[in-house]
């Protein structure tokens, strides 16, 4: 009886374990679904679904090599920015020290 009753406990805590998944929609990331207004409201441009494929492509290509799509526009903003953080004032930047040789 006590198994069992361990069992259904178990099971009433599943949801919780699925909670920070990311939703996907027809396998890709469900932020990609942004793009879906953009083919609503212009559906004949061949423009609009070569710009829509050309991104799902890319952000598809980018969760095969292990990046996220947060990730990716992070990585996105780093290559375009490089370490320059402009957000920040001068005396809060970090200075990259190294501690091997001395």
């Amino acid at each position: 009886m006590s198994k069992e009753l361990e069992i259904l406990e178990e099971r009433s805590l599943w949801h919780w374990r699925d909670s920070m998944r990311v939703v996907r929609f027809f396998g890709f990331d469900a932020r990609l679904s942004v793009l879906v207004p953009l083919v609503l409201l212009k559906p004949f441009w061949v423009v609009t679904w070569v710009i829509v494929a050309a991104m799902m492509g890319a952000f598809y290509t980018m969760e095969r090599y292990g990046l996220t799509f947060p990730a990716a526009l992070r990585a996105l903003r780093v290559w375009f920015l490089g370490r320059l953080r402009p957000g920040l004032l001068p005396h809060r930047h970090r200075r990259f020290s190294d501690y091997g040789a001395q």
